[in-house]
């Protein structure tokens, strides 16, 4: 160190004296203080420009069917104060919306009283007992609107009408029909569906509750055997209902047939559990508390005989064990059919919360506004900004095709014939997977999207992230449906080499022709286009396929098992049942888009489907991956989604209001939040 330096106290004194003596200074002129506005909510639409198409056209196209009735349900829900929020009101406007904040005895028995109101207005007629495609598509409408209002509300009612209900319909004859099907229309009785077991979820035919019959009495014992038997997350089970469908080994002159259905009633007219029946609540959980989740064990149980659903197997009173299919497999893929409807209907949902949750966030951005461009200029609309364009609008478009694909699976469904079921299965597998993680990627980018407000109940995008994370495993766990996917595939793929015939269904006939060839210089025009994105999509699909399969036939030559030479190629299965689902949601909407007639609405549409296509391409590194795209490619389309969102930013407003979800539905924070927070409202 200098010794002629000052020392730091030295230094720390003569700053502080030119501190104090600069404080005597004459003040420089400055711009006179004004007082400044404090911030006021506008409205989006006094801002945006007007839609560029009819938003009852797009709502028509993505809704798919029985818009009246759903307005109807709506408006039901609406009027009954059992359905209003109890603390979202924004100045007259009131919401409607479950308490998420009461525990979970408060939210059950909340949903109870709900069920009885919709009841009492007729929203359930016909469920089970009219068979028309129309009828059946007019309730899967009905229960699009319900589980817009709240989850819990929707699966209690789903477990009751699609999984006990369809069981007894699809799985049952004339007699379970005749003394069952009317009283649970008419909530007489209430039924449950007790399959999954704490030492198996998605390995059904291991479960090991053990159903034997007694030849002498003419009677099935239902007995669970261990612990890891017991009926685990049986909906409906913990409090409410009476009967419930129960998949067990059947048990027969020294035999095990299998898994099989049988109807068991576990509690009495005046909800007391029956004998021999123990059931335990399954406890409190991150969402869907509305639903009294249980768990049971049976003390063998007696049934009578003809409580086992023999549609597809019966046991005569001889003790005879008679099936109208020989096949085991077949067998036990027959007693999986009511699981079909819920995966369908999980898709629809997560569809239409996806729906909800960026119709609440793109309109916040366009009503909020954060720093600006200029030091002196007003501050910008958070959907001004590309980056937060980047963040909502691809989410837009996802689901904008994602409903197109949900509308082709539910029609499928109320068309179906026993020919359809293996696509039906493949299908909604797919779609089941596919859609409800994408619904968790867009409540989190909704959730970070609304900032703080994001985290406020009674604005809805943060509590979906908890209501809505059951998706991924109940119904089939994702991951095990989306290697049934490619499993399938792969046996399409067999079939067609050994019986050497063309490929037919699951869209796979653009495998029947020439490999599609991707220029090697891209341009905007070029991935715009309709054929050159079904084409790489397609180009990527066929690869992948001929890649698993040779993966797979080099694990067999190897001596592995097919289930393991299967198993140890799932990166390949991954990316596979990715590219099948992917693609095959890109040919529905181009197919719904062909029958737009030209104009604005046509325009847009091409928007939302290249934007789709741009974002997949971006966000997965498959196409470099197998090199489907060069580098540069892959370049151009991160630019070109940028491009696409600046081109729907306009749109974004008359999108969002084309879901047809009423003002009620959404929550303060699309609209004037400023006054939703004020002191005045008693803000929460």
């Amino acid at each position: 160190m200098d010794p002629t330096s000052p020392s730091p106290a030295v230094r720390r004194a003569a700053a502080i004296a030119r501190h104090l003596a600069g404080a005597t200074a004459p003040i420089p002129a400055s711009t006179p203080l004004e007082p400044s506005c404090c911030l006021s909510y506008v409205p989006p639409e006094s801002t945006e420009r007007p839609a560029a198409f009819a938003p009852g056209d797009l709502r028509l196209l993505l809704d798919g069917h029985d818009l009246p009735a759903r307005d109807w349900l709506f408006r039901v829900m609406e009027e009954s104060p059992l359905f209003r929020s109890p603390s979202a009101r924004t100045g007259s406007r009131v919401f409607v919306g479950p308490d998420l904040n009461d525990g979970k005895e408060g939210q059950r028995e909340a949903t109870m009283r709900r069920i009885a109101y919709l009841k009492q207005r007729g929203v359930f007629r016909g469920w089970l007992t009219e068979d028309s495609a129309d009828a059946e598509l007019r309730k899967l409408a009905l229960l699009d609107c319900i589980a817009i209002y709240d989850h819990s509300l929707a699966i209690k009612i789903g477990v009751h009408f699609f999984l006990w209900g369809s069981a007894i319909k699809f799985l049952g004859t004339k007699r379970h029909h005749d003394k069952w099907l009317v009283a649970t229309e008419n909530y007489d009785i209430m039924g449950c569906f007790a399959m999954t077991e704490l030492g198996h979820g998605s390995n059904v035919r291991g479960i090991e509750t053990i159903a034997t019959f007694d030849s002498e009495t003419r009677e099935f014992i239902i007995n669970t055997p261990c612990e890891s038997a017991q009926k685990y997350w049986i909906g409906g089970a913990a409090n409410h209902a009476t009967h419930t469908i129960v998949f067990c080994q059947l048990h027969i002159n020294g035999r095990n047939e299998g898994v099989h259905a049988f109807v068991a009633q576990i509690r009495d007219e005046d909800g007391t559990v029956l004998p021999n029946i123990c059931i335990a609540d399954c406890g409190h959980k991150i969402g869907l508390n509305g639903v009294d989740n249980g768990r049971i064990w049976f003390q063998n149980i007696r049934v009578p005989r003809e409580n086992l659903l023999n549609l597809v197997a019966d046991v005569l009173p001889d003790g005879q064990y008679v099936s109208m299919i020989d096949d085991p497999d077949q067998r036990f893929a027959a007693f999986l059919s009511p699981l079909t409807l819920g995966r369908v209907n999980i898709a629809v949902d997560s569809v239409y919360i996806s729906k909800v949750s960026l119709a609440i966030a793109v309109r916040y951005s366009l009503s909020r506004r954060a720093f600006s461009f200029t030091p002196d200029g007003p501050e910008t609309l958070l959907l001004d900004y590309p980056s937060h364009q980047r963040r909502l609008l691809p989410l837009l478009a996802k689901v904008c095709l994602m409903s197109s694909a949900v509308n082709f699976m539910k029609n499928m469904y109320v068309k179906r014939t026993p020919e359809m079921s293996k696509a039906i299965h493949i299908y909604s597998s797919a779609l089941k997977a596919t859609l409800t993680w994408q619904n968790m990627i867009t409540l989190q980018e909704c959730r970070e999207a609304c900032g703080g407000q994001g985290l406020k109940t009674e604005n809805r995008v943060g509590i979906f992230k908890a209501e809505f994370d059951v998706q991924s495993t109940f119904e089939g766990d994702n991951n095990v449906l989306m290697q049934q996917v490619s499993k399938a595939l792969y046996a399409e793929f067999l079939g067609a080499q050994k019986k050497k015939k063309p490929f037919k269904g699951l869209g796979l006939e653009h495998l029947n022709g020439s490999s599609p060839v991707i220029p090697d210089k891209l341009t905007s025009s070029i991935l715009r286009s309709s054929k050159f994105q079904m084409d790489l999509f397609c180009l990527r699909e066929r690869d992948l396929l001929k890649q698993f399969a040779e993966e797979v036939s080099l694990q067999l030559a190897q001596g592995e098992s097919r289930e393991k030479a299967l198993m140890l190629s799932y990166q390949l299965a991954e990316d596979l049942a990715r590219a099948f689902t992917e693609r095959t949601i890109l040919q529905i909407f181009l197919e719904d888009e062909m029958n737009v007639p030209s104009g604005s609405l046509k325009e847009v549409l091409g928007l939302l489907r290249s934007l789709y296509v741009m974002v997949n391409i971006d966000e997965s590194t498959s196409f470099l991956r197998y090199g489907h795209l060069s580098r540069d490619n892959v370049a151009l389309v991160r630019k070109e989604v940028l491009k696409l969102c600046s081109e729907l930013r306009p749109h974004a407003l008359a999108v969002v209001s084309s879901f047809g979800i009423p003002d009620a539905f959404l929550s303060p924070l699309a609209f004037d939040w400023i006054e939703a927070n004020a002191l005045s409202t008693g803000s929460h």
